[in-house]
């Protein structure tokens, strides 16, 4: 168990990784699990949820890098395919960054039920698509704790428009905001931390530097942290190995 994207040392979003094990879907304790297997410099990871693979997952890969840096005894880079996509990782100390896929940005179109299960008004402004491998809403709120969703009518609502899920933000300081992620659609009713989020909002934001807030509602604590460097999207987290 790894606990990914930690905030000041505590909290984070508990990741089962797994090595050299068929992937079965998710292990009980963790709504994310990543397995991992080891070929030459190359680390295969695949990531599952309750209902099925993902093509990527961004805590899940910061948790994957830390237990690496454990079993093989060293930090610095790494190298990972994830979905047939090659990437590399970095490991300093407690911290682990990863290069993100490119991050795509398109007009929602009509989203007026997926707002509505949020409890938001179907003129919501500010409301943008993002992917890193799956769409998902970016959607700007004047509180993201006050967000009080429908979670079934969410999960219908965003089947029907092949979204995986909502990530709704504000701003608490500059360049750092506070989030939640829902993602029935996925069998996570709410995201502890939500990295390829996170990046979609640095991309649609248009930003160098962001730090993104998560987890509070849920008892853990996240800090997911995405950087722009020599014009490559990169994201990230402290994380540690529990057990």
């Amino acid at each position: 168990m790894v606990d990914a994207c930690l905030r000041d040392g505590r909290g984070g979003s508990p990741t089962v990784v797994l090595q050299d094990t068929p992937a079965r879907g998710a292990h009980p304790g963790a709504s994310h699990t990543a397995y991992v297997t080891l070929g030459g410099d190359i680390a295969d990871i695949r990531f599952f949820t309750s209902t099925g693979e993902l093509p990527a997952c961004g805590h899940g890969t910061v948790a994957a890098l830390t237990w690496l840096a454990d079993r093989l005894g060293r930090g610095g880079e790494f190298t990972l395919r994830i979905s047939g996509r090659i990437l590399r990782g970095w490991v300093d100390g407690s911290r682990a960054w990863f290069e993100q896929a490119p991050v795509r940005l398109r007009d929602p179109g009509d989203v007026s039920a997926v707002l509505a299960a949020l409890g938001l008004g179907p003129a919501h402004p500010g409301v943008v698509a993002a992917s890193t491998g799956r769409w998902r809403l970016l959607i700007p709120v004047t509180s993201a704790s006050r967000v009080d969703p429908d979670l079934p009518a969410l999960r219908s609502a965003c089947d029907a428009a092949g979204l995986l899920g909502c990530f709704v933000y504000h701003p608490v300081a500059p360049g750092r905001y506070a989030a939640r992620m829902f993602a029935p659609s996925i069998g996570v009713p709410e995201d502890i931390a939500n990295v390829n989020s996170s990046s979609g909002l640095a991309a649609a934001l248009g930003v160098p530097e962001i730090s993104v807030d998560m987890g509070d509602r849920l008892g853990h604590p996240a800090t997911i942290l995405v950087r722009t460097t020599g014009g490559r999207l990169q994201a990230g987290g402290e994380a540690r190995i529990r057990t």
